[in-house]
């Protein structure tokens, strides 16, 4: 068994993303908060990622499905089809394979939990 403090987890920049065509809602500024290294789990990853205000994941995929814990500010969360405005409690599942992408409103931080599946 674990026990995570947030508060003690270290926030690792994470590098800028590929900007969303026609997205005006500021520069790209992430945190990464790891609750889970490599190998920690053999079934998910886990991380807490911190957006400020405007910023966006870009678009990308993952092999295996994803949710995002929405734990602090307002965000959009969208694929080719639908666009989610996404607060505080609330829970997204990405579809394995599925391109989208997830950030902050241009007036607002948020944070969000990632559980991800680990492929092979």
């Amino acid at each position: 068994m674990k026990l995570f403090r947030l508060s003690r987890i270290d926030q690792v920049p994470i590098a800028t993303a590929t900007p969303i065509e026609g997205w005006t809602g500021g520069e790209v500024s992430r945190t990464r908060q790891p609750l889970l290294g490599a190998g920690d789990s053999e079934f998910f990853s886990s991380s807490v990622v911190n957006f400020g205000k405007g910023a966006t994941t870009g678009w990308h995929r993952h092999a295996t499905d994803q949710l995002l814990v929405i734990t602090s500010g307002n965000g959009i969360v969208a694929n080719e089809e639908e666009s989610h405005q996404v607060s505080v409690g609330d829970v997204v599942q990405v579809l394995a394979g599925e391109n989208h992408w997830h950030g902050a409103t241009a007036d607002s931080i948020m944070g969000h939990i990632t559980i991800t599946g680990v492929t092979g």
